[in-house]
């Protein structure tokens, strides 16, 4: 299990506009120590998935559209990488040989525990909530 650099670069851009300002990707990535390659590239995820918003034109750039009370860290996981599993097994479409419908694994079920409890926790507490602790 492994949260992405990515993920990482995706939650700083939003702490980046979290004063509600439209800024540009190279304040951005200035701010926040991004590459601006990689910054293009998870606007637009953000961007599709209708977290921020761009503005076209020599005052362009990017603001949020939603909420970061509505924005939690696993949500981001979500836009960006899709899912964030502990291990493949968790995975629907994984076919272990050890965990069947007769005989479950004890192993794949504390798994699936533990995952539980980390999604939990990704989703408990918003983005600024988590940006005011700093």
């Amino acid at each position: 299990m492994l949260i992405t650099r990515e993920v990482d670069y995706a939650v700083r851009i939003l702490r980046a506009l979290a004063d509600n300002k439209i800024i540009s990707v190279r304040e951005m990535c200035s701010r926040e120590d991004i590459s601006v390659s990689i910054a293009y590239k998870i606007t637009r995820k953000l961007e599709k998935a209708g977290v921020i918003q761009s503005y076209r034109g020599t005052n362009g750039g990017y603001a949020l559209k939603k909420s970061l009370d509505d924005i939690t860290l696993y949500d981001v996981i979500e836009i960006v990488d899709k899912e964030l599993l502990i291990t493949e097994c968790l995975q629907d479409e994984y076919n272990c040989s050890r965990n069947t419908k007769s005989d479950i694994c004890k192993l794949h079920q504390e798994f699936y525990r533990v995952q539980e409890i980390l999604t939990g926790e990704l989703q408990s507490k918003s983005l600024s909530a988590v940006f005011s602790m700093s």
